[in-house]
């Protein structure tokens, strides 16, 4: 196998939530600013430097506000969380295989747990690092190079898969494999595209030919 440890963001990724961010982060724009902002503004910074960030980036000034509003919407909304379309077969073939899996992902902890109430998959994973968990974030590699500490792997020896420009940025600083996935439904496929990454994936099942 071409790398034996295959790392993975949650959100867009493995499980199905970019509408659900979409409508929270549009949710607390409107409760607490009162703007309808586009949607190109609302997702610019998720899947990277972490939910204040993302706030900060729509009102420095409101971040604690738009955060608590935002959550506040979107943790119920995990009761309806489904896996992205054929994911979890794909998660089981590579365990199948040997691999050792992980999740590197912005979201906290606690959220993270929310998602694996609702979906049985977090026994595939031998590793997760949550946004809470790093003092820094992706784009940063530090998260992605927690993971592989903690699977005592080389970076060498890891792939990263994600849906936003920061995973591959995060992969390649880590020096990992960066596979885009453009199913995610928050980045434009052209934008995961100007990152360069080693290789880009429309469907879960186009993974097995690229790790």
């Amino acid at each position: 196998m071409r790398f034996p440890v295959v790392l993975f963001d949650l959100d867009g990724t493995v499980v199905d939530s970019g509408s659900m961010i979409l409508a929270s982060m549009r949710h607390a724009a409107q409760e607490v600013l009162g703007l309808d902002a586009p949607d190109e503004v609302l997702s610019a910074a998720v899947g990277g430097p972490g939910l204040e960030a993302q706030m900060h980036a729509l009102a420095p000034d409101r971040v604690e506000e738009l955060v608590t509003v935002y959550r506040a919407h979107n943790e119920p909304l995990h009761e309806a969380l489904s896996c992205c379309e054929g994911i979890e077969d794909v998660l089981v073939r590579l365990k199948a295989e040997g691999r050792q899996l992980g999740v590197v992902t912005a979201k906290r902890r606690r959220t993270v747990d929310l998602a694996f109430a609702r979906l049985p998959i977090e026994h595939l994973f031998g590793v997760v690092v949550a946004g809470d968990e790093t003092e820094r974030l992706k784009p940063d590699p530090q998260p992605l190079l927690r993971a592989a500490q903690r699977l005592d792997a080389e970076p060498e020896s890891c792939a990263y898969v994600g849906d936003s420009p920061f995973d591959i940025r995060a992969a390649k600083a880590a020096g990992m494999h960066a596979v885009a996935v453009t199913w995610g439904g928050i980045h434009d496929r052209a934008l995961l595209e100007a990152e360069g990454p080693d290789a880009i994936v429309d469907h879960a099942s186009e993974l097995l030919d690229v790790l």
